[in-house]
């Protein structure tokens, strides 16, 4: 297994972290086998989105403010490039 960590100050939608985890969730052949993705980034409104993903399984809900937004995709064979693309930090 590999793991694929960054920090972002880039700021996003609950939709657009909800498209992201689908992606994920439904797509490992593009992505890799994504078994396991977290993290907490600022919405573009101000309020902190915390997110975890399992396959078939994410969750979304409102966190704590941090000093900047990490992203962290658990997995197997991932595909680094495609994955930052994903989450727009590329």
């Amino acid at each position: 297994f590999t793991s694929w960590g960054k920090e972002t100050t880039k700021k996003y939608t609950k939709e657009g972290i909800h498209e992201i985890l689908e992606a994920l969730s439904n797509h490992n052949d593009e992505y890799g086998m994504v078994l396991r993705a977290k993290g907490m980034v600022e919405g573009e409104d101000g309020q902190w989105i915390y997110f975890d993903m399992v396959p078939g399984e994410y969750e979304l809900r409102d966190g704590e403010p941090d000093y900047t937004g990490r992203l962290c995709v658990i997995g197997s064979k991932i595909d680094e490039h495609k994955i930052e693309e994903l989450f727009g930090i590329a």
